[in-house]
């Protein structure tokens, strides 16, 4: 078989290069998968290479499967020899056979996060520690975060000495490697870091794999941290065949350990290394490829490198500037029906990637009215996710105190030391009384068997709810929901655990705050009661549709490796994508980029991109700049797409204005109106008058907060912001 059949000249070079350390700068859409996979049936048939001799390591358990399946189909058969899998199978391969030669038995347990929290939650009792201050769930994330590069608890404890947390967590972290150690168990970041200890510690086992692995391939190699990196190192160190394949361009897990250092110093660290770059796109269409070079090419850390296609230009990409995110979601939903009714593509054709999960609740709500079915890829449908449905059972709890199985499910939520074995001795008590729970927990003097710290824990909560029962006679929706979300500690708890999926959480909990807001927009006057019909209604119907043909909504970061005939890019807004937290930091900054560039690489034939003027997120209202993105996207490649509903336009009444006026929006002078104060009156377009109450710098701006009649406090930016400024006469 002529293994370079269909190959264009740049994939050719790399399944011929053979010998020495080797960079295949892989573009996105470019075959990656196709050189490594041809290259590994040209070494086996061409080369005579013993197929036990490759190894050939990926991030995920599929990519290790397709690329299995695609070597099969080359060689017909043959591949079960090659080591080929993930970075952590690959390490529990070599552990089975070689860590008695480190102190462990070949039985080791392997221990999920279940098991961690449990051991970790050990060591805080034996270390006596505040159980408040230190949780197991962040001390697992700083110790997973050590162990990925390289940091063992002594070194830690010394760099922290000073800082009281930290060098408890040390203390912490210590403690649980010696219980890990007595219970023959590792976790799943030391698969990694004993392999690499044991190849660094003991010669005979080092030189045995050296001598083995003859030709190593490392797919992602952008995605590679420090203790994947040393791995790499000390395998490929005596024959020196090295072939990674990546795509610094594509390197967006900065927030989890991956280091775009790795790929970038791959020549100076892989002495003699070459270089090939594969720049042919086959993916995406020329316009499209056109907008993704115009917005990566403004990145520093990059070796630079420019996609192109033999594909048809294709159609511009398009801007749809909003009034609001409701016009953003009926902008997506119309032109998803529009496509569907041309007959050219179906639901499943279509996806809607933004920077937050939180932004998916806009759509959901507008596809639901609209009958479009949709999925969630990464995370549950925005009524389904833990803590909304967790707010939600607290609300219905305080609209009906009978209601048990919502007191069920908060009781404990956040963490309050009311444990199941209290929660039986009250439940034993109600099946006697008749009672509803929440009653029995208002008469605690006749409940046996309560530790006296258990009744002072439940007249807290109890006092709680009591509270929020007065409250929501007296408050509006949106205002009590947010007292709800603080004054229960759930967001404190969340923040306490100082991880990626916590934040995302909190993201979610204050964008259920905009749901009220949305709802006393809507509904003047309604009450909890109104609300929590409401988003029943919501919720339901939500779980109606299971078609296999759908519309797929998902995070960038989830579609990294996908693509999609359409493309919908939503929320290209300053702060949003990209997010507030990169503002500050170059390194950051140019992550974002990268981001960008994967979203716009997703699409095949259509690219629509948005961004909304007036956003309600986590429940505050604010006006936005476009993304500093989209000023790096050249006047003849995007179109422009002004569809002003709130004029009644028609659906298809359809104006395209000079890009320039987008331009104008980047260039704009801002005007700080220096004489402004806390207690200055303003007049704004839409909600009346109002009281400047709080003046924050912002970059060269100002963001105000302002008490408007009626409408509660606004945040808004004061270069954009449609106010006037009323000065009392005297």
């Amino acid at each position: 078989m002529d293994y370079l059949q269909g190959l264009n000249e740049k994939q050719k070079e790399g399944v011929l290069h053979t010998e020495g350390p080797l960079l295949i700068l892989a573009g996105a859409g470019s075959g990656k998968t196709r050189v490594i996979t041809h290259k590994i049936a040209y070494l086996i048939e061409e080369k005579r290479v013993f197929p036990s001799n490759i190894l050939a390591i990926t991030f995920t358990n599929k990519a290790a499967k397709e690329m299995k399946e695609r070597v099969e189909g080359l060689l017909k058969g043959r591949v079960e020899d090659i080591w080929m899998g993930t970075f952590h199978s690959m390490c529990v391969r070599i552990l089975r056979r070689e860590i008695e030669s480190i102190g462990y038995k070949r039985n080791f347990s392997i221990y999920d996060s279940l098991d961690q929290k449990t051991l970790v939650k050990e060591c805080i009792t034996e270390k006596n520690l505040n159980k408040e201050t230190f949780q197991e769930k962040p001390i697992i994330n700083i110790i997973s975060s050590l162990k990925d590069d390289m940091i063992d608890p002594d070194d830690y404890i010394n760099e922290n000495y000073k800082d009281y947390y930290r060098r408890n967590v040390g203390e912490i972290y210590g403690l649980y490697e010696e219980k890990l150690k007595k219970n023959n168990a590792l976790d799943f970041d030391d698969l990694i870091l004993k392999t690499v200890f044991l190849l660094k510690s003991d010669e005979r086992i080092r030189e045995k794999y050296q001598s083995k692995f003859e030709y190593i391939f490392v797919d992602e190699y952008q995605d590679t941290n420090k203790s994947q990196y040393e791995l790499i190192k000390y395998l490929s160190g005596k024959h020196g065949n090295i072939c990674v394949v990546g795509d610094e361009d594509q390197s967006v897990y900065g927030w989890r350990g991956a280091d775009i250092r790795n790929i970038l110093n791959f020549e100076r660290d892989f002495k003699g290394a070459e270089v090939i770059k594969l720049e042919q796109n086959y993916r995406s269409t020329g316009n499209i490829l056109d907008v993704a070079n115009s917005i990566i090419k403004n990145n520093t850390e990059r070796k630079g490198k420019k996609l192109w296609t033999a594909k048809e230009r294709g159609q511009y990409a398009t801007l749809k500037i909003n009034f609001d995110e409701k016009e953003e979601a009926n902008f997506v939903t119309q032109k998803v029906i529009d496509l569907i009714e041309e007959g050219k593509y179906k639901y499943g054709d279509f996806v809607i990637l933004y920077r937050t999960n939180a932004q998916s609740r806009s759509f959901e709500e507008t596809f639901i009215r609209n009958n479009i079915p949709y999925k969630i890829v990464g995370g549950l449908k925005f009524y389904d996710r833990k803590e909304v449905k967790d707010l939600i059972a607290y609300l219905r709890l305080i609209q009906n105190p009978l209601d048990d199985i919502s007191l069920r499910r908060i009781i404990n939520v956040p963490k309050r030391g009311i444990g199941a074995s209290t929660l039986g001795k009250i439940e034993k008590y109600t099946s006697q009384t008749g009672e509803s729970i929440y009653g029995a927990l208002l008469d605690l003097d006749k409940i046996q068997g309560l530790s006296g710290r258990a009744r002072n824990v439940i007249k807290s909560f109890t006092a709680m709810i009591n509270k929020f029962l007065a409250m929501k006679e007296i408050m509006g929706v949106r205002d009590f929901i947010e007292e709800v979300v603080y004054s229960t500690g759930y967001i404190k708890e969340l923040e306490e655990e100082n991880s990626v999926e916590s934040q995302s959480r909190i993201e979610n909990l204050k964008e259920f705050i905009s749901v009220a807001v949305d709802f006393e927009t809507n509904y003047e006057g309604g009450t909890l009661e109104d609300f929590l019909a409401n988003v029943s209604l919501l919720s339901d119907v939500d779980k109606t549709d299971e078609r296999k043909d759908v519309v797929t909504m998902m995070t960038v970061h989830g579609a990294k490796g996908l693509e999609f005939p359409v493309v919908f890019l939503v929320g290209m807004e300053e702060g949003l994508f990209p997010i507030s937290r990169a503002l500050d930091s170059i390194h950051d900054m140019e992550e974002e980029r990268r981001l960008c560039y994967v979203a716009v690489t997703r699409a095949e034939e259509l690219l629509y991109i948005s961004y909304a003027n007036l956003r309600t997120i986590y429940g505050n209202t604010t006006y936005s700049l476009p993304s500093r993105f989209l000023k790096e996207i050249p006047d003849d490649m995007l179109k422009i797409c002004k569809n002003d509903q709130r004029k009644e336009k028609q659906e298809d009444e359809i104006e395209y204005e000079e890009r320039t006026d987008i331009k104008n929006r980047f260039e704009k002078k801002v005007n700080l109106k220096e004489d402004i104060q806390i207690g200055s009156k303003v007049n704004h377009k839409m909600w009346g008058m109002g009281t400047v109450v709080q003046i924050k710098k912002v970059g060269e701006d100002k963001e105000i907060v302002v008490a408007f009649e009626n409408k509660g406090l606004k945040k808004l930016l004061l270069s954009i912001a449609p106010i006037e400024f009323v000065r009392e006469v005297r």
